[in-house]
């Protein structure tokens, strides 16, 4: 006697059908590698010859530390250096990192010296969210700068406010220090931040490291996930500035796509084996409801 005819699934509950499968991710675009000299390392006799060498030698930025011997237990530039600079500099942006407690006065008078960037230490202010939206109001891009021992967990109430991330790299206050290696795992973390706030809608922000950063680490720190590179001693102790500048921005480049690459592959396996249980698990389901 022949078998009769499987039911046929009730309305609503009919088996789905296994997932398609996806095309392979598409690896994020890296993000053109931004090289900024830090005029800390310059030779202060020649300040404004040394800003235009690094401008003709190809910077994106030209960093400008401050340090107020308050915050940090040094002293350096103050805003009517800035804008001695800012000639010198033309349509080059000036990066300027205020290691400086209270900052809301000297946000101003960066402002007026022509700065582009300012980015200020959460410590450094009581009110970072208003500090932040200062630097916005007077036409500046704000940043916020985390040491390193200061928290990523600033950054859940203020990227809405921000359009750089500065992870330091060393403690701030001095010129010349070698680089810290757990900061790439803070990279690391920071860019997943960063990313998922962009795929949530929201504007791009860049991550800028500041701190023994050289031509013999930059591609680690660019794959960690550093699109901008404050760089001193590097440069400005380097007998070519041009070469020095292409030599770094080609191997951060390099490093940041291979980054993207890794990260996407990881990504495309991860989703495969999901689809492939998920159409095993399915598969087992029908057929015992066939069979019962």
């Amino acid at each position: 006697m022949a078998s009769p005819p499987a039911p046929e699934p009730a309305a609503g509950l009919e088996t789905p059908s296994p997932p398609a499968a996806r095309a392979p991710r598409a690896a994020r675009a890296a993000r053109p590698a931004w090289i900024a000299p830090s005029i800390l390392s310059a030779d202060f006799a020649r300040l404004g010859e040394e800003v235009e060498a690094v401008v003709r030698a190809g910077a994106d930025l030209i960093h400008f530390d401050v340090m107020d011997n308050h915050f940090v237990p040094n002293l350096t530039l103050g805003p009517m250096v800035c804008k001695a600079l800012a000639g010198a500099a033309g349509t080059t942006p000036i990066d300027v990192h205020l290691m400086a407690r209270p900052v809301d006065r000297l946000i101003r008078d960066f402002a007026d010296a022509g700065a582009a960037w300012i980015s200020i230490h959460p410590e450094g202010t009581d009110h970072p969210d208003r500090s932040l939206a200062l630097i916005r109001d007077l036409g500046c891009k704000a940043g916020l700068v985390l040491s390193p021992a200061t928290p990523l967990a600033w950054l859940d109430w203020t990227l809405d406010r921000l359009d750089l991330v500065l992870v330091m790299s060393v403690n701030p206050g001095f010129g010349g220090q070698s680089f810290l290696p757990a900061a790439l795992a803070k990279l690391r973390a920071a860019r997943v931040v960063l990313d998922r706030h962009e795929a949530a809608g929201g504007p791009p922000i860049r991550l800028e490291v500041d701190g023994g950063v050289k031509t013999g680490n930059i591609g680690a720190i660019a794959a960690a996930g550093a699109d901008t590179f404050v760089a001193g001693s590097a440069v400005f102790g380097s007998a070519d500035y041009p070469g020095t500048i292409a030599a770094m921005r080609s191997t951060a480049m390099r490093s940041a796509a291979e980054a993207g690459r890794r990260t996407a592959g990881r990504q495309t396996r991860v989703e495969a084996a999901i689809a492939t249980a998920t159409a095993t698990a399915t598969e087992a389901g029908g057929g015992s409801a066939a069979g019962g």
